[in-house]
């Protein structure tokens, strides 16, 4: 089942904080603070991206009746 539009919309947003927090923090912050708010970023991109790969899996096996393969390993 896909995000909803609602929940995208603020992982987008809150994706964008990040960005900003880091470009702030970029300038001022530890080197761990720097690595720590990047991969909560890419967490975040990982988590959108994935779920659309997952949504368009489910798709093919539903066209596919179910069979993953499509009848291939048997």
């Amino acid at each position: 089942m896909a995000l909803s539009e609602k929940v995208e919309d603020k992982l987008k947003e809150a994706e964008g904080v990040l960005r900003d927090s880091l470009y702030w923090a970029s300038k001022n912050e530890k080197p761990a603070t720097i690595l720590s708010i990047s991969k909560i970023i890419n967490e975040l991109d990982y988590l959108i991206k994935m779920d659309k790969i997952n949504d368009r899996m489910e798709d093919m096996l539903k066209k596919q009746g179910g069979d993953m393969f499509g009848g291939l390993f048997g």
